[in-house]
């Protein structure tokens, strides 16, 4: 695996190598086969001149290659959301202000990420700048065998593979129903969903008010609390607690559902390493869980918030979207208002009774997906494949949106064994448990990968 940026920051403080010399390797892996698709455009001068300012070194940061997804504002830059029909719309005139907080913290922008268009979709294709192939991090090729290439998970995909290659070492993206832990599970990388109000949204385009969450991909854990730190601007305490400190569940309902051979072994095998090391294991029933069906089944709040934004764009370049995502915007056009005032209602007592569920529990160990990454040209564009990738998109999306709508806090890092495709383990919790979820992952990421 490549090195993690807390480790490289280190080297360069200790002048072992500089930012800048680190700048250039990752520009190098940015347009090397690697990162195919994975850009939709690059800022070399940009990161160039942070590299080399002085004093760089001493920032959180280090000026080390932070990529953005498509999605958020930069300064000058046209934010497209991997779209083609918001490609001339005027340049942002500020940052987001998770793009500031990077800026101010020493990171370096390397470019803008490829995405699925709007951010609706676990998947991640995009039929207008086509899909990179996952990548996984572990093994360092791209994941399978089959020539096609497996997806990249979304809505992040870019972002995801900026990371997995060494090119980036934060892939700043964007999380409403699991696009910053879905792609981290495909590609074999550490991603935290925050509590959505822990990071300011603004200057990201939205998908859903409701459930957007401003967030970040990295290769450990200790990378992620320092992510999770510069855009949340403030300290996870340390904790150090063994394994056996924690108090952990897993839930049978829903979450472990129609779960493929190599994500079912994996996660026993995981319950059963942390087990071993002493960790308490209990199992919760969670029936909550399974009535998430019924409560969306007029649509959820993303279709009824997305197409609340895109309504009058529609109206002139309905066209030019990805039909897959239009489907899904069009549904919230059905949507009356008193379904909408009822969801949510009805959400909010939902969530009061799983925050009584968990009482107790210091966190849910659930698979990330219940599925690895599906071949690409199964799911690829066409109307003759949109049966299975709905099929595939609704299996990749389910657990990771249960904590969504529980607005809650989740991290995924790998759990897989060496020659297996990419697996996620998902740590939950309910809202504002950020940093026990944190400081749990940190104990779970060491008893993996030194089991003994």
């Amino acid at each position: 695996m490549k090195s993690d940026l807390i480790a490289t920051r280190q080297a360069i403080r200790q002048g072992l190598t500089t930012s800048a010399q680190v700048a250039e390797e990752c520009l190098a892996l940015a347009q090397s086969a690697a990162c195919d698709l994975a850009f939709l455009q690059l800022n070399p001068d940009s990161l160039r001149t942070t590299a080399h300012q002085q004093g760089i070194e001493n920032t959180p940061l280090a000026g080390l290659p932070v990529s953005v997804k498509d999605l958020f504002d930069i300064q000058g830059q046209v934010t497209a959301a991997g779209s083609v029909a918001l490609a001339n719309t005027a340049a942002a005139k500020h940052d987001a202000a998770a793009v500031a907080r990077l800026r101010l913290a020493g990171g370096g922008l390397i470019g803008r990420t490829n995405m699925v268009e709007f951010a609706f979709s676990g998947v991640g294709n995009n039929p207008h700048h086509g899909t990179p192939k996952a990548w996984d991090a572990l093994t360092q090729q791209q994941a399978g065998s089959a020539p096609g290439g497996h997806a990249p998970g979304g809505s992040s995909s870019g972002a995801a593979v900026s990371v997995a290659t060494g090119a980036a070492f934060i892939g700043l993206g964007s999380d409403t129903g699991g696009s910053i832990r879905i792609p981290a599970a495909l590609n074999g990388l550490v991603g935290f969903k925050n509590t959505a109000r822990r990071v300011p949204t603004q200057g990201a385009l939205p998908l859903s008010t409701t459930l957007d969450t401003v967030c970040a991909m990295t290769r450990t854990v200790r990378d992620t609390i320092l992510a999770h730190e510069i855009l949340s601007a403030r300290t996870v305490p340390q904790a150090n607690l063994p394994l056996s400190g924690y108090r952990l569940a897993t839930a049978r309902s829903l979450m472990q559902n129609d779960m493929d051979s190599t994500v079912a072994h994996a996660f026993e095998r995981t319950l059963n390493t942390l087990r071993s090391a002493g960790a308490q294991i209990v199992e919760l029933p969670l029936t909550e869980l399974d009535e998430l069906p019924a409560m969306m089944a007029t649509g959820g709040f993303s279709p009824a918030e997305s197409y609340a934004w895109h309504r009058q764009l529609l109206e002139t370049s309905a066209a030019q979207y990805d039909p897959r995502v239009c489907a899904r915007i069009m549904r919230g056009a059905n949507m009356r208002a008193h379904e909408y005032i009822d969801l949510v209602q009805t959400r909010a007592h939902w969530v009061a009774r799983m925050q009584k569920a968990l009482q107790g529990c210091d966190a849910v160990l659930s698979p990330t997906t219940p599925i690895t990454a599906p071949l690409l040209e199964s799911v690829a564009p066409g109307a003759e494949r949109d049966d299975e990738f709905f099929r595939v998109n609704g299996l990749l999306l389910r657990n990771t949106s249960a904590v969504n709508t529980l607005d809650g806090c989740a991290i995924s890092l790998p759990c897989h064994a060496p020659g297996e495709l990419p697996v996620g383990l998902m740590v939950w919790h309910g809202p504002m448990r950020d940093d026990t979820i944190l400081q749990l992952a940190l104990a779970i990421e060491t008893c993996l990968n030194h089991p003994t």
